[in-house]
């Protein structure tokens, strides 16, 4: 496609964005003096360099989690000539959401969105107005506070993943376009808003401030259960459905070329995890011990439980299916890693790989959906039990930390109960599926309309590393 093709429909796309960014703009501009009266009020912050170096370091691991852990992890699942395709696509969604997120991504998950303030933030630190090297970010600790870069930084790294885990639902059939502009949309009106409706509020020092519309509920996330996996599982699931299935689907062999890299992606995202759902502590104390042990005990039971699951329906244990069950233990623990006790975790490791495994295995082929890497049936489906595990394991007579009561003198753990918080953690799920879902659909259409979803039958039988990019992710000799 010429480069004139190609920057028309994101000059309409940009210009569309705009127009209906342009409300939430206004109530931006109405909240900043609010949020300036609050920022001014706000006791005095001590930062600690133990927690902004573990922080850093969480960052980085997130980081390879996504390249080149999961890169390689898609990529050895493809067939050899989609390998490039794959790697590309993953590499440039994280450059190019990297690049949104301190354009205005960090401002719309994370500042006050006045009368929005619900469902997304404001505008008040577009391109990062007003951080600078003394800025800080409170943590979960009343005064206890790293640098705001750091905090920009970490959630960045989720920014850039989300998205990236979306393309395994529809691998080896769609154009590089389409996914670079539906990722632009997507991130900007689906996963800005839905980290903002999970994880704003005012923090320990200003507790009783709005908050977003999930975290409202009382629904609990440590790492991103539901804005991470639910949310782009089902946006792969809707992609995968809107563009049809591969050519040849179910006539052809289209199995993995590579499960040697496959293998190492998948443990690139295990030592990486560690980042992410210990990381999410924002603190090097107790529960960032507690969220690292839970992530690694929980992996280690899905991927035994898939696997022992593996040779009961078919008679021998795969890799695709050791490493599976490990991203399906890492998803189903992301949201409970801070708040289930490491024997409660060793249970939902048990559990998701055998739900995951009947979705992967029996729901695919009863529906016929060509999800290609099985992004729903281990993220969705795997996110979805975990969040709602969650509300079951946090409890402390289970073994759980229990949830910090804020209003209390003492910060004391508490516990609602359990149909409380499974209500609450339902109600967070429900909401992420239908804000995902049919946002989602909107959106692929508007991309499909404006360049088109799908590559050509000619361009998918030749493989999208050379019909695509014009090189090849191996050579003979």
């Amino acid at each position: 496609m010429s480069t004139s093709k190609f920057s028309s429909p994101f000059a309409l796309i940009g210009v569309a964005t705009a127009a209906l960014l342009a409300p939430v703009v206004a109530f931006a501009q109405e909240a900043a003096p609010a949020a300036a009266t609050t920022a001014a009020a706000a006791p005095a912050f001590t930062m600690d360099k133990g927690d902004n170096a573990w922080m850093l370091i969480s960052s980085a691991l997130v980081l390879l989690m996504t390249i080149p852990g999961l890169a390689l992890f898609y990529g050895g699942l493809v067939r050899a000539k989609n390998m490039l395709s794959v790697l590309m696509q993953v590499f440039m969604i994280t450059a190019v959401v990297a690049l949104l997120w301190v354009t205005y991504g960090y401002s719309l998950a994370f500042t006050d969105g006045g009368s929005l303030n619900s469902f997304v933030g404001g505008f008040s630190k577009a391109f990062l107005a007003g951080v600078n090297t003394s800025s800080l970010a409170e943590t979960f600790s009343k005064g206890v506070a790293i640098p705001e870069y750091t905090f920009i930084v970490f959630q960045m790294t989720f920014a850039c993943i989300t998205p990236g885990l979306i393309v395994g639902a529809f691998a080896e059939r769609v154009k590089f376009s389409a996914v670079m502009l539906f990722v632009v949309l997507w991130v900007t009106f689906i996963y800005f808003p839905m980290a903002h409706m999970v994880w704003f509020w005012g923090g320990p020092s200003s507790y009783t401030s709005p908050a977003g519309l999930i975290f409202s509920y009382g629904a609990i996330d440590f790492a991103g259960g539901t804005v991470v996996h639910i949310n782009a599982g089902i946006a792969g699931l809707v992609g995968a459905i809107m563009l049809g299935k591969r050519t040849g689907y179910k006539k052809e062999i289209m199995a993995p070329h590579s499960m040697t890299l496959t293998m190492v992606g998948a443990s690139l995202l295990w030592v990486g995890w560690f980042g992410f759902n210990a990381g999410s502590n924002l603190e090097a104390n107790g529960y960032a011990s507690l969220a690292f042990i839970n992530t690694f005990v929980a992996t280690a039971a899905a991927a035994v439980s898939w696997c022992i699951v593996e040779s009961l329906a078919r008679g021998k244990a795969s890799m695709l299916g050791g490493a599976s069950g490990a991203v399906a233990g890492l998803v189903a623990i992301t949201p409970a890693a801070g708040f289930a006790g490491p024997m409660g975790s060793i249970v939902l490791g048990l559990i998701v790989s055998p739900v995951c495994y009947f979705f992967v295995d029996v729901v695919k082929n009863k529906f016929n959906y060509d999800d290609s890497l099985d992004v729903f049936g281990v993220h969705c489906v795997g996110g979805i039990l975990g969040a709602l595990g969650t509300g079951i394991l946090v409890n402390p007579a289970l073994g759980g930390a229990g949830i910090v009561d804020y209003s209390t003198a003492d910060f004391a753990a508490s516990y609602a109960g359990t149909a409380t918080q499974v209500l609450a953690q339902a109600k967070g799920v429900l909401t992420t599926l239908l804000w995902s879902g049919i946002g989602s659909a909107i959106l692929y259409k508007i991309v499909d309309v404006v360049i088109g979803l799908r590559v050509s039958v000619e361009a998918e039988r030749e493989g999208l590393d050379l019909s695509t990019h014009g090189e090849a992710a191996y050579h003979s000799s």
